[in-house]
């Protein structure tokens, strides 16, 4: 994420939101006592920031009201809320192993490379 040319403080703090929700609200794949994985990247061609996180769970119950669709800010800061404060896109899709079968979920958030800092 160092590389990034956007607000690094941002895409970290998102990256540290998905995660928390997978341990709280997921659950973890049964590797190594429970594992959930983590992957951040950049577009070139957008300068949007991808922070991707798998967990076991393949639903995402109440998506609408977590992901703010809307994308209007609302209420206190808390949890997935900074991905529409930073004018992001939250996103989820389930999981599939090798063999296509479902194994959880992917939730993906995308991060605006610039931002106005109105919310």
């Amino acid at each position: 994420m160092g590389r990034w040319a956007g607000n690094v403080d941002q895409g970290s703090r998102v990256a540290d939101k998905l995660v928390d929700n997978a341990v709280r609200h997921a659950k973890a794949f049964p590797i190594d006592g429970g594992v959930v994985t983590l992957r951040v990247f950049g577009f070139a061609d957008t300068g949007d920031l991808a922070i991707e996180v798998d967990d076991a769970l393949p639903r995402f119950p109440g998506f609408p009201q977590v992901a703010n669709l809307s994308r209007e800010v609302q209420g206190p800061p808390k949890g997935l809320w900074w991905v529409a404060h930073y004018r992001g896109r939250l996103s989820w899709d389930v999981k599939r192993d090798v063999t296509h079968t479902v194994i959880g979920k992917t939730v993906q958030a995308l991060i605006p490379q610039t931002w106005d800092g109105v919310a």
